[in-house]
């Protein structure tokens, strides 16, 4: 969506307030031995205090009302009282919310407990990695010049983007054009980002894999050459300078 006006503005202020809120109180909240459904129904009952709905469920039927992906799962992870955090499990929680007609999005990745498997030089790639991204976004810029500073940055470090996944436009649904904000150059996209428009930026950064693959479950997505992947994600508005982080609540890339 483009905001026009202060109304539109604050009901994005406010739902993006909501997910960032859970999200923070999700990441704060995750220990070893919970199961990860413990965790989504946590995350459900802040939401519904703020009088949200989850927008997966809402707009795909999702069985969750967060995505909750562990370890080797990229995204849309499902929760269940079957997965039980373990000690240095990479996790990733993805919280998006409807609320009085608005819509926004925010991801985490981190380490359950000590980091004992060492996944936090993915983590932190990704999150420095989304922090240049925004800092770089403006009214006028190539969307694909985004993608390129993305895979370059991952390279450097020695790490691959996947290739099927991509932010997006949000606002008054969960997924609204510009769609697939990708993590690389995407030479035939000619788009650029527009001055008050609102989107879901994210990375999409691996270690092995460059495309996620849909398990028989029809929602957990896994590497196709397995590895693993770290997700950070903000509900931004663009402006002439830098942009406004709705979600900036969420702390993920304090």
């Amino acid at each position: 969506m483009s905001i026009t006006n202060e109304e539109q503005l604050i009901g994005m202020q406010k739902v993006s307030e909501a997910v960032a809120y859970t999200l923070k109180a999700m990441t704060d909240y995750a220990k070893p031995g919970m199961t990860t459904k413990d965790l989504d129904e946590y995350g459900a009952k802040i939401l519904a205090e703020f009088g949200a709905k989850s927008a997966p469920y809402l707009t795909y039927g999702f069985p969750g009302w967060t995505c909750i992906s562990v370890d080797n799962e990229f995204c849309h992870g499902i929760p269940t009282d079957q997965r039980i955090l373990k000690e240095g499990d990479l996790i990733n929680i993805d919280v998006s919310a409807e609320l009085d007609g608005y819509w926004a999005d925010n991801g985490n990745s981190f380490i359950i407990g000590e980091d004992i498997h060492g996944h936090q030089k993915l983590v932190e790639a990704s999150k420095d990695i989304l922090l240049k991204a925004i800092d770089n976004i403006k009214g006028g810029v190539k969307i694909a010049d985004i993608g390129f500073l993305m895979e370059t940055e991952a390279r450097k470090r020695g790490l691959k983007v996947i290739k099927n996944l991509g932010g997006h436009g949000v606002g008054r649904s969960l997924h609204e054009e510009p769609d697939e904000l990708l993590n690389y150059k995407n030479r035939f996209d000619t788009r650029r980002f527009k001055k008050n428009s609102v989107v879901a930026i994210e990375t999409f950064i691996s270690t092995s894999s460059n495309l996620a693959v849909e398990l028989n479950d029809g929602w957990t997505m896994v590497g196709n050459k397995g590895g693993y992947m770290a997700q950070h994600e903000h509900t931004i508005m663009i402006t002439d300078g830098k942009p406004i982080i709705l979600t900036q609540m969420n702390g993920i890339l304090n």
